[in-house]
């Protein structure tokens, strides 16, 4: 499972958090330039006891209850009281604009003023009494909820102290909730669908990251679309793809090469072997260079192939060609008291890649199968339909959970066994770039039957198909 945290999720936190950070530096920052009359800003400008009306507001609602008769009255807390203790000046009204009647315990001064604006329900209004000289508004009057149903409270002269100023920023966040998290959402959303669609290209260049594999070293990652910021993280990958390439370059030379120069002394070592009168190991010496010949000539292949030197678009009649390395095995079993027999459903059976390569599988397998045939068995090599080459041995087999194992390079099931473990990981390179498969399984009555699976490219005419082989 993947842990990492996504990028685009998380630029759109960041916007989300940086949004709201903005929103409240630029409420502090606007009434602090609204405080010194700063051009345009003075729009904005309060005074410092214009923020305390937010808080006088909270301790009058603070304050109401129900006498005894159940009508509503203003009966101060003690906070309240402190502050018309500090600010004798002050005043305080509660208004039920629905019955148009100020609550009891409101200033008279405040009733007479506002008695006829509660009828229309105004909504945060600042105001002057009457008389007062101050130019600047030094009451409002705006709806609060309170337990007691919807009414209007209205502060005039309050003092301003340094907590009025997060009451203040309290006040105004509530009034503007709504708009602020709609402007964040829809800012959210907006910065989601940029985001990605910004990295688009990235997730291209990953997909093609992810197709690379070591056939592939030559290709580099396109850089033209990506962003500048990622740029750099593309160039590096590219360089590294670059010097493992050359790595991957100079080894696949040094196989070839190693592979071209054990033909020939094995080819002579084969001659000899095959000119020698008749011992107990000849046979035993004929497999093993049998063995190292198949595993030399498949090296050799594979390294070419790597490096394009050869090409997998040739026309290749499986049964021609299997049958001339059976010919050529044929001599090899019989000096280990085994037989080979050849079948094929069609007189051809055709595919696409390269000769060579498909020989050199097919002789590894049948030199393993002869390894495994008992002796005085017979190993079946069998051309099926849909261009499938199939080697039954009659051996141990392999057990169903080796049949992945058998694969890998360096594999053997013991350090007994003999060869190298390179002969099947060989093959099946050779195979998956001939877009083919390699695979095997149980033969009926014991052994196993190592198939292979080519790409058909000609269908042979129904009356040239030859009857398949029955077990």
């Amino acid at each position: 499972m993947n842990m990492a945290s996504s990028l685009a999720n998380r630029v759109v936190a960041y916007l989300v958090v940086s949004q709201f950070v903005a929103f409240a530096t630029g409420w502090i920052v606007t009434i602090i330039l609204g405080f010194a009359g700063v051009g345009a800003f003075e729009a904005f400008g309060r005074t410092a006891d214009e923020l305390a009306s937010a808080r006088m507001i909270q301790l009058v609602v603070a304050s109401l209850v129900r006498d005894d008769e159940g009508s509503l009255r203003i009966d101060p807390i003690p906070e309240l009281r402190d502050e018309e203790r500090r600010v004798p000046s002050l005043k305080i009204a509660v208004f039920d604009a629905g019955r148009s009647q100020a609550i009891s315990g409101s200033s008279p001064e405040l009733i007479a003023a506002l008695a006829g604006v509660i009828k229309i329900s105004p909504t945060h209004t600042h105001f002057v009494l009457p008389g007062d000289p101050t130019l600047s508004p030094r009451g409002l009057v705006e709806p609060v909820r309170t337990p007691f149903g919807r009414l209007h409270a209205a502060v005039y002269s309050p003092k301003f102290v340094l907590s009025d100023l997060f009451y203040a920023i309290l006040a105004d966040f509530r009034r503007l909730a709504g708009f602020f998290v709609v402007t964040a959402l829809i800012s959210a959303g907006a910065a989601l669908f940029a985001v990605r669609r910004g990295l688009t290209p990235l997730r291209a260049i990953a997909d093609e990251a992810a197709r690379m594999d070591m056939d592939m070293l030559h290709r580099r990652l396109p850089v033209g679309e990506v962003p500048a910021e990622i740029t750099p993280l593309v160039d590096g990958i590219n360089i590294a793809l670059e010097r493992l390439a050359a790595g991957a370059a100079r080894t696949r030379r040094y196989t070839a090469n190693a592979a071209h120069e054990l033909r020939t002394p094995i080819a002579i070592l084969r001659a000899r072997l095959d000119n020698l009168e008749e011992l107990p190991v000849k046979g035993a010496l004929l497999s093993d260079a049998s063995r190292l010949q198949a595993i030399v000539e498949q090296l050799l292949v594979a390294a070419r192939l790597t490096e394009r030197q050869v090409g997998l678009d040739q026309e290749v009649d499986l049964v021609t060609s299997v049958r001339e390395v059976v010919f050529l095995y044929l001599r090899l079993a019989i000096e280990c008291d085994r037989m080979i027999e050849f079948e094929a459903c069609a007189p051809r059976a055709v595919t696409r890649g390269n000769r060579r390569a498909i020989e050199a599988v097919v002789a590894n397998l049948i030199d393993n199968a002869l390894r495994a045939e008992p002796s005085g068995g017979v190993v079946v090599v069998h051309i099926g339909p849909g261009a499938t080459v199939a080697v039954i041995d009659h051996g141990e087999g392999v057990a169903l959970a080796e049949r992945e194992m058998i694969f890998e390079p360096f594999w053997r099931k013991s350090e007994a066994t003999p060869g190298t473990g390179l002969g099947l990981a060989i093959a099946k390179e050779l195979m998956e770039n001939m877009r083919g498969k390699i695979g095997v399984e149980e033969t009926p009555g014991g052994g196993a039957t190592f198939k292979l699976i080519f790409p058909e490219t000609a269908d042979v005419p129904e009356a040239l198909r030859l009857p398949p082989r029955t077990s």
